[in-house]
């Protein structure tokens, strides 16, 4: 479970007044600190610190020593404040993600509370009414829900609430999204292998994206492999059991008998469990198994060879969440849908049949 996260003494008087000004309670400037102090019952630094917020967000305007600060009609009437944004992570390794942390200082620079769910989807065995919980229990005013199945994130598209997809499976879905073109990354990955002589070509990816049917990048390797003269079955596509000993259960099956020549594999995570299981049984890449990632992972420069997977660049992500987010805080509509592109790296784990 991740932390829980207790907002400070400023940031609670600071919501405090936020409803009042909202409320209509003070119409032109806010009292001074003393008897703001004295009503709040917290010190004059703390007081201090609130409104410090508070003109941080535009909603009141400081006029110099001695004199109240004016509140700010036009932010009342765009309602240009600030937002409580939850982000809630895949699985505790995304939290930590390059992509995620620089999404995090953005949202915050652009003058929002941002900050991580207590729990990840993954802690929570993708369980929707474990996220129903999560989401009554904490205090937020929009949501950002990274790799989600399709029953959460068509459960985020029914509420009242701002909801923004980042990866996931929200295609058809009236929510706002964005991720790479894993689509056509699939395709030209899997039409490379099957012209390197592969035969064996297998994916393996998470529950959510297998069930109850098969995601849009799932259908897209699958229909490449029948593109390719291979006849698809749950081979080439596993169900395994989503924990440490499920995926290695899951390798031990697939080359017990008939081993794949090819293997790709979702996430890093992932990739790196196949390396050691690989490495166990001297199984040799690319020599004996051609080896790729969906996603990337800077870890994967620190292989020999470099890994071969999917790139993408996650700044076009970032620009779109903060538009996302301005356009909320602003009462506009924007539901809009956007991939970005992705190229394959040429690393040094892919190479013909054996």
């Amino acid at each position: 479970m991740g932390q829980i996260r207790i907002r400070s003494g400023a940031e609670q008087v600071a919501e405090h007044l936020r409803r009042e000004i909202m409320n209509g309670r003070w119409k032109e400037t806010i009292p001074g600190i003393h008897q703001l102090a004295e009503e709040t019952g917290v010190n004059h630094k703390t007081v201090k610190n609130a409104l410090a917020l508070l003109e941080h967000e535009k909603l009141v305007i400081a006029q110099g020593p001695g004199k109240r600060r004016r509140i700010d009609r036009f932010s009342l009437k765009t309602d240009n404040r600030s937002m409580r944004i939850c982000i809630l992570s895949a699985d505790p390794d995304n939290r930590q993600r390059d992509y995620m942390l620089n999404l995090h200082h953005e949202l915050v620079e652009a003058g929002h509370d941002a900050f991580f769910a207590t729990s990840t989807l993954e802690e929570m065995r993708m369980d929707l009414e474990r996220v129903v919980r999560l989401v009554d229990q904490t205090d937020a005013d929009a949501w950002l829900i990274t790799a989600a199945r399709k029953d959460i994130l068509e459960w985020f598209a029914d509420q009242d609430f701002p909801a923004f997809a980042l990866f996931g499976r929200r295609d058809g879905l009236p929510i706002p999204a964005i991720g790479p073109d894993h689509l056509t990354a699939i395709t030209e990955v899997t039409r490379r292998l099957t012209d390197l002589g592969h035969r064996r070509i297998v994916l393996i990816c998470r529950v959510g994206r297998r069930l109850p049917q098969p995601g849009a990048r799932e259908r897209a390797f699958l229909d490449s492999l029948k593109a390719g003269g291979i006849e698809p079955s749950s081979y080439n596509l596993p169900d395994w059991e989503e924990t440490p000993q499920g995926l290695h259960q899951c390798l031990k099956s697939l080359f017990q008998l008939t081993p794949p020549t090819a293997l790709i594999m979702d996430e890093p995570p992932l990739l790196i469990s196949a390396l050691q299981f690989l490495g166990r049984r001297n199984v040799r890449v690319p020599e004996d198994v051609s080896l790729m990632a969906n996603d990337p992972d800077v870890m994967y420069d620190w292989c020999f060879p470099s890994i071969t997977h999917v790139q993408w660049d996650s700044r076009p992500w970032i620009r779109r969440v903060i538009r996302w987010a301005a356009n909320i805080r602003k009462g506009k509509d924007d539901l809009r849908q956007s991939l970005t592109k992705s190229r394959i790296y040429e690393g040094g784990t892919v190479g013909p049949a054996s």
